[in-house]
């Protein structure tokens, strides 16, 4: 299926790592407003360039629009796309507020065209085993999930200085005035919500508590670095997912049932271990001991913590198995390597090649309009809670999902490959 691509800048170059892994998807051409930035990705991937927005949404080849532009132009590029008979596939957020993205699925619906949105990490291996161990009643009932999203000290990592492949500066200042809320939080709420279905309350907090997040961008941004949000879901569970710039790293994902829980590390590392761990009375009473609660290794021996599972691939895990890179150098494939295993492993064409596979099947959109849209909203309240928090009720819902396309059928259970340990059998007697 033939895309286009509108917008040239950072993001672009961390989409066109794992190009390579999608053949069957083909770029007619780029376009962005920045004359130099369309002549430095041209030269770079070899791809051919539009004059103008118009030209490329006049160009019958293409099929897919695909909208990387910054998040102030994403309705107005989105629209026109639309308008012009192209399916949209958008980066996060779709819009800066409910009614323009709301507005755009229904241009969407009359043009018979769709539109669809990113993040994409709901695809990814790892997020695919949380499903899988949760459908298996692997933790029983699912009552509490935990989300975690701090990115580092802003102010002291100097993002000023980081440049992509091309030369692509970080987005810093955007990053700063949109807030890390407003650009990140959908990498949780995409899987939450995925998993539990729709959120029929939010209790949320936010706020600014770095005064100056780079010497670029003196000041207070207006935006919050900071957020907490307590969703509950019309099944009866219930999530805390936190949000910022100010604490280290830290990217857990836990999700807490009546007999276990699953958990993996990070939502940029689409295969991330998973660890599964039915509780038991041995593995509970021995996290009282302060030593086997700190050393991971000690721990396991009791069953603190799990057994890591094998992952569930997908028809497109290779993507981020290998390099990808269209150009790749020795210290370049070094470089990749350690950082695919340990840091970053995200396959952002996955949500286009979802959407294509859709699309020519003529099957249902499984990231849904209603879902697309109730993200965007919980999105929005998370960000705008402010100091004073916010307690409220979302005007938006959609059916749920249901299993995550590819794993319905993975072989055997994972409850059937767990037993407890010999240290865990012998705590609980």
């Amino acid at each position: 299926m033939n895309i286009a691509i509108v917008g040239c800048g950072f993001v672009f170059d961390i989409y066109m790592r794992t190009f390579k892994a999608h053949p069957e998807l083909a770029i007619v051409g780029v376009f962005d407003l920045k004359s130099d930035r369309m002549d430095r990705v041209c030269a770079y991937y070899g791809l051919e360039r539009y004059a103008s927005l118009d030209a490329l949404l006049n160009d019958g080849r293409v099929d897919i629009v695909v909208n990387l532009t910054n998040i102030g132009a994403h309705f107005d590029v989105s629209r026109k796309a639309l308008m012009a008979g192209k399916h949209v596939y958008s980066e996060k957020p779709v819009t800066r507020n409910l009614q323009e993205t709301q507005e755009l699925f229904a241009i969407a619906a009359i043009n018979g065209v769709r539109m669809y949105g990113a993040p994409c990490n709901i695809y990814s291996d790892s997020v695919r085993t949380l499903f899988k161990a949760v459908g298996d009643g692997a933790i029983g009932k699912p009552l509490l999930v935990y989300a975690e999203l701090d990115d580092n000290p802003i102010h002291l990592m100097e993002f000023e200085k980081v440049r992509s492949p091309t030369g692509a500066p970080w987005p810093l200042e955007e990053e700063i005035l949109e807030g890390c809320t407003f650009e990140h939080v959908g990498y949780h709420l995409v899987w939450i919500c995925g998993l539990l279905g729709p959120a029929i309350a939010v209790t949320a907090y936010s706020n600014e508590l770095i005064e100056t997040k780079a010497a670029g961008v003196p000041g207070r941004s207006g935006t919050p670095d900071y957020s907490v949000a307590c969703l509950t879901f019309a099944n009866g569970t219930s999530a805390r997912i936190t949000c910022s710039v100010v604490a280290p790293r830290d990217h857990r994902m836990r999700v807490i049932g009546t007999d276990g829980e699953v958990s993996t590390d990070s939502y940029r590392q689409y295969r991330s271990p998973v660890h599964l761990e039915r509780y038991s009375k041995g593995s509970l009473s021995a996290r009282k001991l302060q030593v086997l609660r700190n050393s991971r290794s000690l721990g396991r021996l009791f069953g603190i913590g799990g057994r890591r599972m094998r992952l569930v691939r997908n028809w497109k895990s290779n993507a981020v198995e290998k390099d990808q890179s269209v150009r790749s150098s020795l210290r370049t494939r070094v470089k990749e390597w350690v950082r695919r295993k340990e840091v970053y492993a995200q396959d952002k064409f996955v949500g286009i090649a979802e959407m294509a596979r859709e699309i020519r099947a003529g099957g249902p959109q499984y990231l849904s309009p209603d879902f697309i849209a109730h993200l965007n909203e919980l999105t929005l309240l998370i960000q705008g809670a402010g100091p004073e928090g916010l307690a409220t009720r979302p005007t938006t819902t959609f059916a749920p999902l249901g299993p995550l396309p590819g794993t319905q059928d993975y072989g055997t259970g994972y409850l059937e490959r767990l037993h407890p340990t010999l240290l865990e059998r012998i705590a609980s007697r």
